[in-house]
């Protein structure tokens, strides 16, 4: 059986997969990191309105969706290059992460989140007791 090829058809579908479509935009960039004792998340979303932000947790997964609207019909576009529609993302966060105290703010198209670090999760020192009666700290 031949089995016929179309180097224009595979380069257009993995075009839409990395780029989006008008249908299915691509995903929110994102950066993340870690401050001290909480990671910080910050995802552009540059003209999106703050009303259209939803944030929804559920167990350790973060979903974020936001929504920039279609055009507007009636216009004459010269150049139609920004994706719309819903962009939606997803953060599977460790066991470490308390998931009941982020915070987030939206503040000149970038959404931040801070997902501070659980208190089980932090660094402790633990006492060893000696033979010998005397005790001494150590780093756990």
């Amino acid at each position: 059986m031949l089995m016929r090829t179309d180097p224009f058809r595979d380069l257009d579908r993995f075009t839409q997969q990395v780029f989006g479509t008008a249908a299915r935009p691509t995903v929110m960039p994102m950066d993340a990191w870690r401050d001290g004792d909480e990671f910080l998340v910050e995802f552009d979303l540059p003209g999106i309105d703050p009303k259209t932000l939803d944030l929804d947790i559920e167990r350790n997964v973060v979903t974020v969706k936001a929504t920039r609207p279609q055009l507007d019909s009636e216009r004459s576009m010269i150049a139609a290059e920004r994706p719309r529609g819903v962009f939606s993302r997803q953060l599977f966060l460790g066991e470490g992460l308390d998931t009941d105290h982020i915070r987030a703010d939206y503040t000149d198209g970038v959404l931040r989140l801070a997902i501070p670090v659980a208190e089980k999760a932090k660094p402790r020192k633990i006492e060893i007791e000696h033979r010998n009666g005397k005790r001494q700290a150590i780093d756990a």
